[in-house]
């Protein structure tokens, strides 16, 4: 297989999710998203951890199309909340998956905390030639307590990545892309497609 013909669905029917993922793994791999599968449904998250909601999605999609799949799942972690909202990021404030109304619960929740101490973690499962692979990346930051910036999506209006002034919302995507969680867990899964192809090519000659 040539990893410039790989063929991957991305178990996601999130737009700005997708974006950024081509954008991070350009042009080598041919991604699918749930719609252009005609798959509209809302796969449920249900398990208890980031990388349990991943590879449930992973092998839900897996289980319907039998092809090569990968699903993610990313949580906000606030040290001053002991974790949270974490693997509840996405319906911290209700199943309606509003991202002003999380942005505000956790302002209201952190309140005038001194500790503004969080971090973004992006879990993929993989499911690839029917084995499965787990892919980690980390953001360290802050949370600041008001929004700015109108890119991104979710929290990034309030988080402040290590090592920046600009919130996730203030940066173009590809500033964003060199450093978030999703690109360093997304980059994970890159290097290892292309280690994958090189093998499976170098088995077939």
């Amino acid at each position: 297989m040539n990893a410039e013909k790989m063929q991957l669905v991305f178990a996601t029917n999130n737009d700005h999710k997708l974006t950024e993922i081509r954008d991070i793994l350009g042009d080598s791999f041919k991604l699918l998203s749930l719609k252009d599968l005609n798959i509209e449904e809302d796969i449920p998250e249900n398990e208890p951890s980031l990388e349990g909601n991943a590879m449930h999605k992973a092998r839900h999609v897996y289980g319907i199309l039998n092809m090569d799949v990968f699903a993610d799942d990313t949580g906000l972690e606030t040290d001053a909340l002991n974790g949270l909202p974490g693997v509840h990021s996405a319906r911290f404030a209700g199943e309606d998956k509003n991202s002003d109304d999380n942005i505000d619960k956790l302002l209201d929740l952190m309140g005038s905390s001194e500790n503004r101490k969080a971090r973004f973690r992006t879990i993929i499962a993989l499911i690839l030639d029917g084995k499965e692979y787990i892919f980690e990346g980390i953001s360290e930051g802050t949370i600041i307590s008001e929004r700015r910036g109108r890119e991104g999506f979710g929290y990034d209006p309030v988080f402040v990545p290590a090592g920046s002034n600009l919130t996730y919302a203030e940066m173009p995507l590809n500033d964003k892309n060199k450093i978030s969680h999703r690109a360093r867990a997304f980059n994970k899964l890159k290097e290892f497609l292309y280690q994958y192809n090189l093998k499976d090519n170098k088995d077939r000659n």
